[in-house]
């Protein structure tokens, strides 16, 4: 029943927006090209080629356009979710990383042609792929705690890494005991780690950008690019060069 779900294909230009909004359906979103970031009240995804996101029906959310995008899109009504997808199918927003297997279901999906027994089946087992899904190391979990919200707010603010926890909990008007004690509950990483990957997440945004990953190593407040490299490593697991597609014989350079 073609009526349970929608396709769509189209082009967003970079520093484009999809404001805050919610709608019916459950809506997985990929960028075919390009890259995007999702918001919600939970925390934020930067979602290269490389993932697809996720939002259930009925949370309002927000996707920036951060580059030129192709962005395939496919929306499933309540009653679809409920038919098709597995028990166990998470009920949050999340960033799933996309297989082999995903990917040709989508690109198969998005053609013009597709009939809607074959874009039936096809929905169908896109929803059996994403079933199994970790939360990507691009998601920032946000706090919903007031005073562990302002202190993700002022660490955010400190692009370069510069206040020491003891600044930082004094901006956010809070003890350093309080920050290290909420982070953990609100955001299940401690203040330390959710600073390093708010750090990585803003220098993919750049790299993404075009950004130089020198440069971007500097303005984050690195020492070195090398430092920065181990650092993006650990939370990402993979490198920058690797990450904006450099190919193997020119990292050194980078």
């Amino acid at each position: 029943m073609r009526s349970t779900f929608n396709i769509h294909r189209m082009s967003k230009p970079s520093g484009s927006a999809l404001p805050l909004h919610t709608h019916d359906e459950a809506q997985l979103t990929y960028a075919a090209s390009g890259m995007i970031q999702l918001h919600t009240d939970e925390g934020v995804w930067l979602v290269p080629p490389q993932l697809a996101a996720w939002v259930p029906a009925g949370v309002p959310h927000r996707l920036d356009i951060m580059t030129d995008a192709e962005l395939w899109m496919v929306q499933w009504q309540p009653s679809a979710i409920a038919a098709w997808a597995p028990l166990d199918f998470p009920d949050r927003a999340f960033a799933s990383r996309v297989t082999p297997l995903l990917h040709s279901l989508l690109a198969a999906a998005v053609e013009d042609e597709v009939t809607s027994i074959k874009a039936e089946l096809l929905v169908r087992l896109i929803l059996l792929e994403l079933s199994a899904v970790t939360d990507a190391p691009t998601y920032l979990p946000m706090p919903s705690n007031p005073v562990a919200k302002r202190v993700a707010e002022v660490a955010l603010i400190d692009h370069s890494n510069c206040m020491d926890v003891n600044e930082l909990a004094s901006r956010a008007a809070t003890s350093v005991r309080t920050a290290s004690r909420l982070f953990p509950m609100e955001t299940g990483m401690t203040l330390k780690a959710w600073r390093q990957r708010a750090r990585i997440v803003r220098a993919m945004e750049q790299l993404a950008r075009g950004k130089a990953i020198a440069e971007v190593a500097s303005d984050a407040g690195f020492s070195s690019t090398a430092a920065f490299s181990c650092a993006f490593r650990q939370v990402t697991a993979t490198t920058p060069g690797a990450f904006i597609g450099v190919p193997r014989h020119q990292k050194q350079s980078t």
